[in-house]
């Protein structure tokens, strides 16, 4: 059977791929409100596809990858394209990249010498998430409809700078500590079999 309902959630991630260049597009030609209409419609897809795959168990290895993709993918494009019409510090959309950027090559990396690392989102994590989509409606807003206050961007913003650092230096402990401990084993019995994450 090709087709089966367990696949809704990753169609929904993949549409909200897809989503990507038209937001990226609106904000290019500084048509606002439909980027921000579009970005709504990304985010409650995001809700959406969370909430199915829990709901009914249709979690699947492809979902753990492409979900996270899709998000990374759709706040750094935005961040790029905001700091490109100067609606955000190139300071800060540099440090919501880098951090990123360090999950996808830690995780690259941990894979090729170690194998599949399953790591759920923290608290932390899932709350720098919300905070960067926050602080982009706000900005975009802010330019759009001159809502809201200025204060409250620059508090989303200096949120998303602590979440960021926080998250992403949480990040690297976790992969840190996951290949310690792989290879301390071999360091000290030489002729043991290669110890791999099995897990999924």
């Amino acid at each position: 059977m090709l087709w089966s309902p367990r696949q809704i959630p990753n169609v929904i991630t993949a549409l909200r791929i897809l989503l990507v260049a038209p937001i990226a597009v609106a904000l290019a030609h500084r048509q606002l409100l439909a980027a921000i209409v579009l970005f709504g419609i990304a985010a409650i897809s995001d809700l959406a596809d969370g909430f199915l795959a829990k709901r009914f168990a249709w979690q699947s290895e492809l979902g753990a990858v492409l979900d996270p993709a899709a998000d990374k993918l759709l706040l750094a494009t935005v961040f790029i394209t905001l700091a490109y019409l100067g609606l955000v510090p190139l300071w800060l959309m540099a440090a919501a990249v880098a951090r990123d950027a360090v999950i996808v090559l830690g995780a690259l990396l941990y894979r090729l010498c170690f194998g599949v690392l399953n790591v759920r989102p923290s608290v932390v994590s899932k709350f720098n998430t919300l905070c960067q989509a926050g602080f982009i409606m706000a900005v975009v807003g802010r330019a759009e409809f001159s809502i809201p206050p200025a204060w409250m961007v620059m508090v989303l913003g200096a949120l998303v700078f602590v979440t960021v650092t926080v998250s992403g230096i949480d990040y690297v402990l976790i992969y840190g500590r996951r290949a310690l401990s792989l290879r301390r084993p071999q360091a000290d019995d030489p002729g043991a079999a290669p110890n791999v994450d099995r897990r999924r």
